[in-house]
């Protein structure tokens, strides 16, 4: 992908310098925060995941935003490139969401269900999280965990 964007920033011609991302490195710094977490290995697993699909989710935006400005502007060739790493990044997505969906939140969700009382689970609604997408807030809410690696 990098040499991808400096093709386009050199068809602008302009240096292709990097430049923090004050939004991406928030969302890697909460990511990480859940491989300091203590607990069950799936559920940090499943954190993890959630992190990670934080981070394609931001790049999925940034470059779908720059696809249509090459695109207005124009620059076909450039809107070409974004586009295609644009898909690569829905492809990562996705194949998160279906190593979420298949193996790692189904483990987790029997670790967690192991630990709720029965009042709990007979207060939760549709008896879990929604595979791929995390904890909900009031499950999390429920742990103590407003903030925690599931919101």
């Amino acid at each position: 992908q990098v040499e991808r964007l400096e093709e386009i920033f050199q068809d602008m011609g302009k240096p292709a310098s990097g430049k923090t991302c004050k939004g991406m490195s928030g969302i890697i710094d909460e990511g990480s925060e859940i491989l300091h977490e203590d607990g069950d290995p799936s559920v940090i697993d499943a954190g993890i995941i959630a992190a990670a699909q934080r981070v394609e989710h931001y790049e999925i935006a940034s470059y779908g935003t720059l696809k249509t400005f090459a695109r207005t502007k124009g620059d076909t060739k450039a809107a070409r490139i974004l586009e295609e790493i644009l898909n690569e990044e829905k492809e990562a997505d996705h194949r998160l969401t279906q190593i979420a969906e298949t193996s790692v939140n189904p483990e987790a969700r029997d670790i967690e269900e192991d630990e709720w009382d029965e009042d709990e689970e007979a207060e939760r609604p549709g008896g879990g999280t929604r595979p791929g997408r995390g904890m909900s807030a009031s499950d999390s809410e429920r742990r103590g965990k407003a903030n925690g690696p599931w919101t």
